[in-house]
């Protein structure tokens, strides 16, 4: 018997066991960085003599009655393990790229405790644009449909989200805080108490995404050449060759021969980032440590700001950050109009 997809599997593991059949349920969708694609997360719920136990487990794990004690995430990662199965892996991609960048404030509130204020306080600090917006106001929706069908809530507040006001403009506009010259300089004080100081200051001074510098792999560092490789983006401008500035070039040494992980910045214990991961437990606990609050997304905006007050050319810093215009598509640069994005890069 064949069982749907997202509801989870039951298989028989290979040895002499005297329970040898697993069954796993579906909790939630991840993305295959190296494949590009989104396969499913599982958690084993127990082990059991014969094929027919593990199926009735399965079946009593679906058929346990939700409670209103279930969270924002909980309430996610069922409702992707159904939906994900049932759409285009892009739907499902750009689904988990929202969740992933503008949701962590939801994670952990009671579902049936969020109101229409905690939405629209994550439309209205997020960033993007209407597009993105209607995208993420139909992934609220289809959040609330899912819990009011589990009873898991009793009113659905996605419908009351306001996303018209930002139909001409991007909704961040006036949201966006870099860090001042002071602000830095106090990171720059602060970096032997605490080394992901140096990776705030990363972001700042090369004017990557988060998400960029997360996924970035060793390989992709050249430090001889002083330049890093971004090989996938948000936006075809995105994948570039980004300059390292001298400024932070040392915290790009240190990093590249700190562990065995693969990718250039990693958790305490030598493994890959994941946002929320950072956001919640790196983020905000080193800026809390030194009295600031800022979004990672300031970090950009603090590059552009300082490369435009050192005059640098609009092309160029286009060319560094991954904005459209112009050429900024082209990644491959001759040795000569790259020196021109080490130099600019070095004048902050």
């Amino acid at each position: 018997m064949r069982l749907p997809n997202g509801y989870g599997n039951v298989s028989k593991l290979p040895g002499n066991r005297r329970k040898p059949y697993r069954v796993r349920v579906t909790v939630g969708w991840e993305t295959d960085e190296e494949a590009g694609t989104i396969k499913q997360k599982f958690k084993t719920i127990g082990y059991y003599e014969t094929r027919e136990e593990g199926l009735i487990a399965l079946s009593n794990y679906h058929q346990t009655p939700f409670n209103t004690q279930i969270t924002f995430e909980e309430v996610y990662q069922k409702w992707a393990a159904e939906h994900f199965p049932k759409t285009s892996e892009a739907n499902a991609k750009c689904y988990q790229g929202l969740y992933n960048q503008v949701c962590p404030p939801l994670y952990k509130m009671r579902f049936a405790d969020i109101r229409k204020s905690h939405l629209q306080r994550v439309i209205d600090s997020s960033g993007k644009n209407y597009p993105t917006l209607k995208k993420l106001r139909v992934l609220f929706t289809q959040l609330f449909k899912y819990a009011l069908q589990n009873d898991i809530c009793s009113k659905d507040y996605a419908k009351f989200i306001d996303i018209s006001q930002y139909k001409d403009k991007n909704p961040n506009a006036i949201e966006r805080k870099p860090f001042t010259k002071e602000e830095i300089q106090t990171l720059w004080s602060k970096t032997d108490s605490n080394e992901y100081i140096s990776v705030v200051l990363m972001l700042i001074y090369s004017g990557v995404r988060v998400g960029e510098l997360l996924d970035l792999k060793k390989e992709n560092v050249n430090l001889s050449e002083k330049w890093f490789d971004v090989i996938a983006s948000k936006t075809e401008a995105g994948v570039r060759k980004v300059p390292i500035a001298d400024k932070v070039f040392p915290f790009f040494k240190i990093w590249m021969q700190k562990n065995d992980c693969e990718y250039l910045v990693s958790t305490a214990k030598g493994k890959h980032f994941d946002y929320r991961n950072y956001y919640d437990y790196y983020w905000k606990n080193v800026l809390a440590q030194i009295g600031m609050e800022h979004r990672p997304h300031d970090t950009r905006h603090t590059c552009v700001s300082m490369l435009t007050a050192a005059g640098v050319d609009d092309k160029i810093i286009k060319k560094i950050v991954g904005h459209r215009g112009g050429s900024v598509t082209e990644v491959v640069y001759t040795h000569f109009e790259f020196q021109k994005l080490i130099e600019a890069i070095n004048r902050i």
